[in-house]
């Protein structure tokens, strides 16, 4: 799954409210300044050991809570080498301080830990170095096939994926079986049924939450087959008609409208008590929620279990992913060969890999998601269920050919102000919604110098 962009313009915009879109970087970005040019940057994956025999400093940006612990074995690992390690802000914060710092031409990190939705607009722009360079691409197979295509962007490679978010269904057993509902719907079918007698059950407890996430809707489409975000160079196409995206508008609807969803905000105080006291009876996000439930809903351990994410068939499973990270290397660095070679072990080392797994982290990489020692694994939380076993199944079964924007983080930033305040703050149509995102995207886009189809 390699997404294709040509062209790249030239121009850049911050957006009041911390959240950016880029066009091409490439005369502030990296420049012959830095040493790293893509014409100058060339080699192997020698190169990048003897890089680490000689040593040096790099500064790493990344809020990921396996990042000291990560960045301390390597060190020890490697002595002669300093990685400055800086928590700029999570997600839209520290790419404000990114954009701004590469259109200075200086002050930004050697390597920086980037969503995989905002991938693309950093690769349109050109402010990523192409790992492929120094023969990373020899390392595709190490990964599952979704998370290898968010980060190959028209046969070059911005990064190397660190987590994957495969989605998945969690669900209060409890809850589900005192409402009658006594084994995890397959369908969606099914988790309409069970979010009646849920509700019916006790009027205080829904089967979910859904205040209006960009992110969350979007994932559901790509779990649907839907395809709204379309790019071919500089042309941009958001289409929320194709028949995906009607086919989970039609089945999202019969909870949204029928007032079955809870409106608390997600990542809340609120929306963790409702968690623990089941309330909010299931989830349907990414494979990276475990950790989040023990932490902060710990009241409830015991209750919870995992099932794949249901299915429109109840027979084909698929699944999308909801969340994940890659390392990037930025082409304003003066030491690309130690930055790239520091995102080789951080993302493919098996030392580095198990700081990761046991902060909470769940993987990309395949030989993890198949290895018994990570996948039978018993949780005490969700009454002793081999919950990996399931979420690594989900991460095999991730329908292909997604696309992000290259205006992805301002469009998910801006879906509470259209799509939120024209359906979800009145438990309207979601069709209407996603119309009122379209517009303001295409006018957006226009603004930024896209050409809308």
């Amino acid at each position: 799954m390699s997404r294709k962009f040509r062209n790249p313009l030239t121009r850049l915009v911050v957006v009041t409210g911390a959240v950016l879109a880029l066009g091409s970087l490439a005369a502030c970005g990296g420049g012959s300044s830095s040493g790293s040019d893509e014409g100058t940057v060339a080699g192997t994956q020698s190169d990048l050991d003897a890089a680490l025999a000689k040593g040096g400093e790099i500064t790493y940006w990344s809020w990921t809570p396996s990042a000291k612990d990560q960045v301390a074995a390597f060190e020890k690992a490697y002595p002669k080498v300093k990685v400055k390690l800086v928590n700029a802000g999570t997600n839209t914060d520290q790419y404000t301080k990114l954009t701004n710092a590469i259109n200075a031409g200086s002050g930004a990190p050697d390597v920086a830990q980037i969503e995989y939705y905002a991938v693309p607009q950093y690769a349109l722009s050109d402010s990523l170095l192409d790992l492929n360079t120094y023969g990373l691409n020899e390392l595709e197979s190490s990964y599952t096939a979704s998370t290898w295509g968010s980060v190959s962007v028209d046969g070059k490679l911005y990064g190397l994926p660190q987590d994957s978010g495969p989605m998945a269904m969690f669900y209060n057993k409890k809850i589900f079986t005192e409402a009658g509902v006594t084994k995890a719907p397959t369908t969606w079918a099914e988790y309409i049924d069970a979010a009646k007698k849920i509700h019916a059950k006790n009027p205080k407890n829904f089967i979910t939450a859904d205040s209006g996430d960009g992110g969350f809707t979007s994932s559901m489409i790509w779990q649907a087959g839907g395809h709204p975000f379309n790019v071919d160079g500089n042309t941009l196409n958001v289409n929320f008609e194709d028949e995906g995206t009607k086919k989970f508008t039609t089945m999202w609807n019969q909870l949204h409208t029928a007032g079955l969803l809870s409106d608390t905000p997600g990542w809340t105080d609120e929306w963790f008590r409702g968690l623990t006291d089941g309330s909010i009876a299931s989830l349907i996000t990414g494979a990276w929620m475990p950790g989040n439930l023990e932490a902060n809903a710990a009241g409830a351990s015991g209750d919870w279990a995992v099932a794949p994410i249901p299915t429109y068939d109840g027979t084909t499973a698929v699944t999308a992913e909801n969340g994940g990270s890659a390392q990037s290397v930025i082409k304003q660095s003066k030491n690309p060969a130690l930055a790239t070679a520091f995102v080789r072990w951080l993302n493919h080392d098996p030392a580095s890999i198990e700081v990761f797994l046991k902060s909470g982290g769940f993987p990309s990489t395949t030989a993890e998601l198949g290895d018994p020692a990570f996948t039978e694994t018993k949780s005490k939380y969700f009454g002793n269920q081999e919950v990996n076993k399931v979420l690594a199944a989900a991460a095999s079964t991730v329908a292909p050919n997604w696309n992000y924007l290259p205006i992805q983080a301002y469009a998910f930033t801006i879906f509470g102000d259209t799509a939120g305040k024209e359906s979800y703050t009145k438990n309207g149509d979601i069709n209407a919604g996603l119309a009122k995102w379209k517009a303001a995207l295409d006018t957006y886009a226009k603004q930024q110098g896209f050409t809308v189809k």
